[in-house]
């Protein structure tokens, strides 16, 4: 009977990440030809492939999303038993920033996950709007961000996309009104810029009716029938839909969750953080 090798769960999980077989033999410092060797002798073993090639990357098929939890699970154990056979314990201090709305439950959890894993690292957490994240990962004031941008840049890794769009309250229509109400952002970033383009772009009328600091905030502006803004389609439940079209508005950007760091060379807790956050958001998306 043949057997699954843990070297083979680890490059496949590699490959998972990065969607492809070039980025995921270097983030395993291993040869294209190697890797791509590798994931066949997987796919041999099972019967059945795990990717499906699409454009220049790979993308999981139905057995790959099975095998991907189960792949972490076995090669986070055997990297625990590892470390506690050699007594190797991570130290030091780690300041994260993360956002205080898009993800902010499960972010919370796996910062708990964390430091239940290794008591020993000292983390100090800043949960706030997450506009200035960029700007402190540059004055070394975070040594860990996750936030969102329109288009990631370098260093940005992106674990998560979630398309935006013009919402409005169900039961409210303000589609005949000559200046739209709208809720926005009440600091700079990117989706109050993107809203505002829309909205030139449209040629639209508008005054702005709601400002807050928040996803929530503006949530509740237009749950309540105050004013229609830009949300995610994650943010979008029964009470709500979209208008773009009905209101002849110009698209608005997909948000991209990132993480980046405040510079190249890791420390042991940062590269275990990051290591956690990416096995999170794979796993959900699977």
């Amino acid at each position: 009977m043949q057997n699954l090798d843990s070297e083979l769960l680890r490059t496949f999980l590699a490959v998972a990440h990065t969607g492809s077989v070039t980025d995921g033999a270097a983030k395993i410092h291993r040869s294209q030809s190697a890797t791509s060797i590798q994931i066949k002798r997987l796919e041999e073993i099972l019967g059945q492939p795990v990717f499906e090639r699409h454009g220049r990357g790979v993308v999981l098929t139905e057995v790959g999303r099975t095998l991907v939890p189960v792949a972490q699970d076995v090669t986070a154990r055997l990297d625990t038993v590892l470390r506690d056979l050699k007594d190797v314990r991570i130290e030091g201090k780690l300041r994260l920033g993360i956002p205080d709305d898009h993800g902010r439950a499960r972010l919370t959890r796996i910062i708990a996950d964390f430091a239940r894993q290794h008591p020993a690292v000292e983390l100090d957490v800043t949960c706030a709007i997450s506009a200035g994240f960029p700007e402190a990962l540059h004055k070394k004031d975070l040594d860990l961000a996750i936030y969102e941008v329109s288009a990631p840049g370098a260093g940005e890794e992106v674990l998560a996309e979630d398309p935006t769009c013009w919402v409005c309250a169900r039961d409210h229509d303000f589609s005949g009104v000559d200046v739209l109400p709208v809720a926005l952002f009440d600091v700079s970033c990117w989706w109050r810029d993107a809203a505002i383009k829309s909205l030139e772009d449209s040629g639209k009328s508008y005054r702005i009716a709601y400002s807050s600091q928040s996803v929530s905030g503006v949530v509740a502006a237009v749950e309540a029938g105050i004013a229609i803004g830009v949300l995610g389609r994650s943010s979008l439940h029964a009470g709500l839909k979209v208008v773009n079209q009905a209101y002849n508005l110009a698209l608005t950007p997909t948000s991209k969750l990132v993480m980046a760091s405040a510079d190249l060379n890791d420390s042991k807790p940062r590269a275990t953080m990051k290591s956690t956050i990416r096995a999170a958001f794979l796993d959900q998306s699977s």
